[in-house]
């Protein structure tokens, strides 16, 4: 069935929001972006922990509000609800991320105990123990999981020994950490050098900064190294098929070469990426999910890190199915990769693109989850109008070029997790393959 589009609309500019910045002399840096609709205000914060111990910097990640010298984890927790706001943290592999929001007159106080949590942590034996057994149940439910599964298995096969190859601790690596251990990590890590908070909403931007300076000047100290070394290249070699006897159905996942955002070539290759798998009018979903029903919801994006970026696509499809469904992706990956996409179909996927770039600052949060980051990469919003014109001006050749440049499907690192017995025939007929055990333990 032709799809018939209406004319496209010429993209108006963005207009962005004013904003301060300033880099305070403990080497935090401060946005303040002012966004009006509701009388709000986020908070994010980004702290590099690069090349931290996973299991300690997991875990502190989820017991970092625990408690101060002074206010327990109930009365941090009720001091935020008293100005409507609420914080929490989490990790990934390049940052200690801390996120939250406010009324807006409640800035100030949220700031004071966004501090007091930065510089006086205490981690309590008993909220620490709380925590650790809450973590390990959860990762032991995470190891049940296929999508889990496969996604540390697709991870070991990418990065080898870099550290981006475990990001989920074992739960026997987690269970010894001790308060002590935190605070340790804590003193040497939680630190403002190299840290940005973003602050957005009904604010005055300078004088937000002027209050973050004043409330978080106290937070000290030099920043220990967490320079990520760049990702290795990606090695194609034989489909790794790890066996979980008895599944219903295999997750397949794919990686690819993929570009920063700072790169020229980046807009035509997020565009290819629409084209194939993006979303949910692309080739892939129109393949595998409506014409020939192997799966639910395919999908394939860009992901980024500090020390480098990959494509990814994932795939829950029936056991029966598996071979027929990779050999559709190998398929529609070297259609993208060897003819130029269509100017009705780029279209589409350029007004999804642009669309989609609009809606995620259309609102406080989204805003500043943007802003922050973008801040991890060293960009600011003034990066967002040349993205977006980026995005209207790639050509079908533009496109063409940066797919058969990252998605030939000769350049794929493939996993495949599922019975073995039942699908290493199905995938054989395809590709050389190995085949590998479940990893239950991650670090």
């Amino acid at each position: 069935m032709t799809k018939t589009l209406p004319d496209l609309i010429p993209d108006a500019p963005l207009n962005l929001p004013p904003e301060a910045e300033r880099t305070l002399p403990n080497g935090l840096t401060v946005i303040a972006i002012r966004r009006s609709s509701v009388p709000l205000v986020e908070v994010r914060l980004r702290i590099p922990f690069g090349r931290a111990p996973l299991a300690p910097a997991t875990l502190l990640s989820q017991a970092l509000f625990t408690g101060t010298s002074t206010l327990s984890s109930i009365d941090i927790a009720a001091e935020l609800q008293a100005v409507g706001g609420g914080l929490a943290a989490g990790l990934d592999p390049d940052r200690l991320q801390i996120s939250g929001n406010a009324l807006a007159g409640g800035l100030d106080r949220t700031l004071e105990l966004l501090a007091g949590v930065l510089t006086d942590a205490t981690y309590p034996t008993e909220e620490v123990a709380t925590e650790r057994e809450r973590l390990v149940d959860h990762i032991q439910v995470a190891l049940s999981q296929p999508a889990h599964l496969a996604r540390v298995a697709l991870l070991k096969r990418m990065f080898g020994d870099h550290p981006y190859a475990v990001q989920t601790p074992a739960p026997d690596a987690i269970r010894p950490v001790d308060s002590g251990a935190l605070r340790d990590l804590h003193a040497s890590r939680v630190r403002p050098d190299g840290a940005v908070l973003v602050l957005v909403g009904d604010i005055d931007p300078e004088q937000a900064i002027l209050s973050a300076e004043k409330i978080l000047g106290g937070w000290t100290g030099a920043a220990a190294d967490g320079l990520v070394p760049p990702v290795p290249e990606l090695k194609p070699g034989a489909l790794l098929l790890v066996d979980r006897p008895g599944s219903v159905q295999s997750s397949m996942r794919l990686a690819l070469p993929a570009l920063p955002r700072t790169h020229p070539d980046y807009a035509a290759l997020n565009l290819a990426n629409m084209v194939f798998g993006g979303y949910f009018s692309s080739r892939w979903v129109e393949n595998i999910r409506e014409d020939k029903g192997y799966t639910y919801g395919p999908h394939s994006g860009i992901e980024h890190f500090v020390a480098g970026s990959s494509l990814l696509a994932a795939a829950e499809v029936a056991t029966e199915v598996t071979g027929p469904a990779l050999l559709e992706t190998l398929y529609e990956l070297g259609r993208i990769a060897s003819l130029a996409p269509g100017e009705e179909e780029l279209e589409q996927a350029r007004r999804y693109a642009l669309g989609t770039l609009r809606l995620g600052m259309s609102t406080q949060g989204g805003l500043a989850g943007l802003a922050s980051m973008y801040a991890g990469f060293g960009l600011r919003l003034n990066h967002l109008p040349e993205y977006s014109a980026a995005l209207a001006a790639a050509t079908r050749e533009d496109v063409a070029a940066a797919a058969a440049e990252h998605l030939a499907p000769s350049r794929a690192v493939t996993v495949v997790l599922g019975d073995a017995d039942k699908i290493e025939s199905q995938l054989a007929a395809l590709t050389s393959v190995e085949r590998a055990a479940v990893e239950r333990s991650t670090e």
